[in-house]
């Protein structure tokens, strides 16, 4: 015993190396300053603040609680926990495993079996107990590898829900603006119909008057009848953004059609946010940050495969009573001990072993091509994002004043049709350029709202 702890204690002194490659964080070349980030106004990319800046209790609330009872959410929750249970496994495998055990046994022995042969029946009984206990010694660092490896996946599945926090967040909003929209466009198209009516009674009063004429009359119906027929579209599309905004918040489709019912306007102002460096907005992405852990763990690993090339040494000992009658355990006669220094060398299987870390180190690169990639669409996806909000907002002024013009434009167009200087047919085409022109500021409106939030994932780190 004296012999295998000396030797033990020697192997201790080994523990400190490890195999394997030590991780080095990737840099990744990035410009300094996006394209369109002048325009942006300081404010604040913390979601709380974020959300409340659209002045909308009812949109806060219904972030609280798909925040709180998403079912993706909670599946994220679910995979952070497994990582944490995995991670506390790999720890506790550095550590000397102890086990306890007992058993009791008859056995009557053959003739054979006998001693002398033959010299009659014979019963055998065997009890024993103990405690046993086993340490592979980590010499090489497999063992601290494997933790290290597993630690950097906890980090990379904390990123993951930080990044699904954003995304449903961000995917709620979308939706709740994308009803709002749609039940704007929807009074646009009421408003429109009541417009057309008005234009209908007019060519039916000068029809009746002997001033009209028949075609006016079937033209200004089917203008009518055609601007109706958007209605029922609109309320599908109306009554489905309630449904998403029910499922986004762990409830049944129906469960909010109640509450998001009574018509609410899109924001008349909306938050402003910082656009930071891109340095600033990589690291502050959770899914660059899964991607940099994900790439930690597989270079981990790569040393986990290495130390399989060098021999396992495993300290083990028992301690515990073995006996024929039950009475008789745990006396001084019956007290069993040992202690063993086991060596584990896969040498001879040097080919596989191997193939393992070449395995291994493939999984690394991939993992690090698979950073970078992710690296390059956050700011693919930050440019593009910010493009389309400037022009979003650059069209949604020009279309305003465009309906202001159009919207003139009728008052002049009936006036002088009612006075007899031109045919229904410009009146009719008037209409027609105010309703759409008026339909597509409210889908303009709509469209920069939604690209505000779009901007506010990307700089905080939800992609897609």
């Amino acid at each position: 015993m004296l012999k295998v702890i000396t030797m033990t204690g020697a192997l201790a002194l080994l523990t400190g190396c490890a195999v394997g490659p030590d991780y080095q964080a990737p840099t990744t070349p990035e410009p300094n300053a996006f394209s369109e980030g002048r325009t942006m106004v300081a404010g604040g990319t913390d979601q709380q603040r974020f959300w409340q800046g659209f002045d909308d209790p009812l949109l806060a609330r219904l972030i609280d609680d798909a925040l709180a009872a998403n079912l993706s959410l909670e599946g994220a929750v679910a995979r952070y926990e497994r990582s944490a249970a995995l991670l506390y496994g790999a720890e506790r495998d550095q550590w000397p495993s102890v086990t306890a055990s007992a058993s009791g046994a008859e056995q009557y022995l053959a003739d054979i079996e006998q001693s002398p042969p033959g010299a009659g029946p014979e019963r055998v009984q065997r009890y024993q107990a103990g405690v046993a206990a086993s340490w592979e010694l980590d010499l090489f660092g497999r063992l601290r590898r494997a933790t290290e490896a597993q630690r950097a996946e906890l980090e990379a599945a904390g990123a993951d829900l930080g990044a699904v926090q954003v995304a449903i967040a961000g995917q709620l909003a979308s939706s709740y603006f994308e009803l709002r929209g749609l039940q704007e466009q929807y009074q646009v198209a009421l408003q429109s119909v009541a417009l057309q009516q008005q234009s209908l009674d007019i060519v039916e009063a000068r029809v009746k008057a002997g001033r009209g004429t028949e075609f006016d009359q079937v033209r200004a119906r089917a203008q009518l009848e055609r601007t109706r027929a958007e209605l029922p579209t609109l309320q599908a599309g109306i009554r489905g953004a309630m449904h998403r905004i029910s499922v986004l918040t762990g409830q049944p489709p129906m469960a909010l059609v109640d509450t998001l019912s009574p018509r609410g306007a899109l924001p008349e102002t909306l938050p402003t946010i910082p656009v930071d460096s891109p340095g600033e907005v990589l690291r502050r992405r959770p899914d660059i940050a899964a991607a940099e852990r994900r790439l930690a763990a597989s270079t981990a690993r790569i040393g986990v495969a290495t130390a399989d090339l060098f021999p396992r040494f495993t300290l083990s000992g028992l301690i515990g009573s073995v006996a024929g009658d039950t009475s008789d355990l745990f006396t001084g006669p019956a007290e069993t001990r040992r202690v063993a220094l086991g060596i584990d060398w896969t040498f001879l299987d040097h080919d596989r072993v191997k193939s393992r870390i070449e395995a291994a180190g493939a999984d690394s690169r991939a993992a690090l091509a698979s950073y970078q990639q992710t690296v390059l669409e956050a700011l693919e996806e930050a440019e593009t994002r910010l493009v389309r909000y400037q022009r979003a907002q650059q069209r949604e002024e020009r279309l305003e004043q465009a309906m202001n013009n159009a919207e003139h434009a009728v008052e002049l167009a009936r006036a002088r049709y009612e006075e007899g200087f031109i045919g229904y047919f410009e009146v009719l085409t008037a209409e027609q350029e105010f309703t759409a022109t008026r339909d597509a500021a409210v889908r303009s409106r709509t469209a920069v709202t939604l690209a505000m939030v779009d901007v506010y994932r990307s700089l905080v780190g939800a992609p897609g």
